[in-house]
């Protein structure tokens, strides 16, 4: 469920894993306005459907709308997956940081969240669900560098934990001894302004990621990668965060595979 809701490559994703299980479901894009929103929500289990994906700008007023939710989705203050419980009553959650997480560990299995403090550009939604997966995971300390600094003061005493907000024009100076960048913002995505963002104080031994996947390798990687350190894209965080809802929904645990992974690729291409 979202507005709009055309570019959305879910439907993609969750059809690959129907198929390869030979499960009988199907998984639809929902396109709703803002104002009809919670009684479509409320109108779940009468269409007789097992739950639903929340993206933009639904995923605030879902944490508002369900009748259950999970500490991480409270936390993060957004909800982005729903399960109709057998009563009928809709319990929400948030995958975004476990997406995030699994993505991070599978791109890069070296990665050790002990290693050193985290740099996270942004403080919106996405960079809230990190934020918090981070802390949980035992970052040390998090830098959360944002245009607004009382918008990156506010994330880091909502979300708690080692987080200091820092302002957008120190963004380099924090690199200095970080072990992780994290891109939330959708600077360098496809229509975007670009990240303007020098590397050279990083350390050769920091993992960059970005959370954008469109492109694919960003400005922001390509940078990383000719300066030698390791990188790890955006499209496995969509991938991994998919899993514990289509599990709940349809009884199967399913795979992140190469195999999906250019399946979803070529959607985006299409």
């Amino acid at each position: 469920m979202g507005w709009p809701i055309g570019h959305s490559l879910s439907p993609r994703l969750h059809g690959f894993w129907l198929e390869k299980y030979n499960i009988d479901g199907t998984y639809e894009p929902i396109a709703v306005e803002p104002e009809n929103f919670e009684s479509a929500l409320k109108s779940l289990s009468d269409h007789g459907l097992a739950g639903t994906n929340i993206t933009v700008p639904h995923k605030e007023a879902a944490l508002r709308a369900v009748d259950e939710i999970d500490d991480h989705a409270r936390r993060i203050g957004a909800v982005n997956t729903i399960v109709v419980l057998k009563d009928g009553r809709l319990r929400g959650s948030n995958t975004d940081g476990f997406g995030f997480l699994e993505n991070l560990k599978a791109g890069a299995p070296e990665w050790r969240a002990k290693e050193g403090p985290a740099v996270i550009l942004g403080a919106g939604g996405a960079s809230r669900a990190v934020a918090a997966a981070l802390v949980d995971a035992g970052v040390p300390e998090i830098r959360l560098v944002n245009r607004t600094e009382s918008r990156a003061t506010e994330v880091a005493e909502e979300i708690g934990g080692p987080i200091k907000a820092v302002v957008w024009n120190q963004r380099e100076d924090v690199l200095e001894d970080a072990a992780l960048v994290v891109n939330t913002t959708i600077l360098g995505m496809v229509g975007n302004p670009p990240l303007e963002l020098s590397l050279s104080r990083l350390s050769k031994t920091a993992l960059v990621t970005d959370i954008v996947y469109a492109p694919l390798e960003t400005t922001l990687l390509k940078d990383a990668k000719a300066q030698g350190n390791s990188t790890v894209d955006g499209l496995g965080m969509l991938l991994h965060q998919a899993r514990p809802g289509f599990a709940a929904w349809f009884g199967r645990e399913p795979e992140v595979t190469l195999e999906l992974r250019n399946h979803v690729l070529a959607g985006m291409a299409g």
